[in-house]
Formats: C-alpha cells, sequence, structure tokens
C-alpha cells in the first residue's frame, strides 16, 4: 500500500503540479511564452527551464561525508552530517546564471529537479515527455491562453510537500 501511494504521489501529483507551475511561468513571462510557441523544438528546454526554476519537491536530504572535503570555504570532516537542499542548487547563481530569471533557452539540463545519482527519479523520462506534449498541445491549441486574475492572486501551496498551485485559474 505504502508503494502504491508512493507511485500515485511520485506519478501524478508532481506532474499535475508542475503543469499548473509550468503554464504559470510561462503566462507570467510572456516572452517566454513567446520563445516556445515559435519554435515548439525549443520546448524540450523550456521544460527543463521550467523544471529547475520551480522544483516542486524539494528534496531536502541528509548525508553522512565520507571523507574530509571543502566546499564554498567550509571544511566538512568525514563523518559530520550535511544537509543538501535541491531547490537551492537549482537556484545556486555559480550554476545557473541569474537564477531568479525564468530563462527557457537556458539549457539547464544539469538542474536537480528529478535527483541525483541513485537517488534520481525513476519516472523523469516520462515526466519529461508529458510536460513537452502538455505545453505543445496547450498553447497550439489554446494560443490565447492568459491568466484570468492578477499573477499575486494565484493561489500558491507554499506549506504542501509537493509546490504547486491550490487552482489556475485561466481564460482565453
Amino acid at each position: 500500500m505504502s508503494l502504491a501511494f508512493l507511485l500515485l504521489t511520485a506519478g501524478h501529483e508532481t506532474t499535475a503540479n508542475m503543469i499548473s507551475l509550468g503554464v504559470v511561468g510561462l503566462l507570467s513571462h510572456p516572452e517566454q511564452l513567446t520563445v516556445v510557441k515559435a519554435d515548439p523544438g525549443r520546448t524540450p528546454m523550456a521544460v527543463e527551464e521550467l523544471l529547475r526554476y520551480f522544483t516542486i519537491a524539494d528534496g531536502v536530504t541528509s548525508r553522512l561525508a565520507t571523507e574530509d572535503v571543502e566546499i564554498g570555504g567550509v571544511s566538512i570532516k568525514a563523518g559530520e552530517g550535511v544537509i543538501v537542499s535541491m531547490l537551492s542548487a537549482n537556484w545556486d547563481p555559480a550554476a545557473f546564471k541569474d537564477p531568479a530569471d525564468l530563462d527557457v533557452e537556458r539549457g539547464a539540463r544539469h538542474h536537480l529537479a528529478f535527483g541525483f545519482g541513485p537517488h534520481q527519479c525513476l519516472g523523469q523520462n516520462l515526466a519529461r515527455m508529458e510536460l513537452q506534449i502538455v505545453f505543445d498541445t496547450l498553447f497550439r491549441r489554446i494560443p490565447s491562453l492568459r491568466l484570468a486574475v492578477p499573477m499575486e492572486e494565484v493561489p500558491f501551496k507554499a506549506d504542501a510537500v509537493i509546490y504547486g498551485v491550490h487552482e489556475l485559474p485561466v481564460t482565453w
């Protein structure tokens, strides 16, 4: 039962929330949406950037250092605990120039939205494909899609395990 719940949450909730967040991101950055509409071949890059930008599941994880290491001028001794935030890593200016800017042409494939190494999401390729299909289809079929409320009124799930929006009022 736990495995079924995990697969439902990881396989549905994350993608559903990423769809709504991607729509918010593109509608609130019309210059970025124009890039995607003009050339659907850029949608895969846009999906990577949206995944980096929103990082819906902040996989805060803890690990033990296996050897002495220095990171960012901080010494970590073997055996000491380290807490890592994927959200913070995806907004690290050392890894991504101007990380607070949504740039669908960034080529952000090295984000950590799906984890890293042996802890990577096994459904990531399916999620990428679903997002690409949804965004290409949605904006092709409803090119005049726009937010029905000001961005400030979109209710974000700031208190949820999976980040997203509670509802996304749109019109066309």
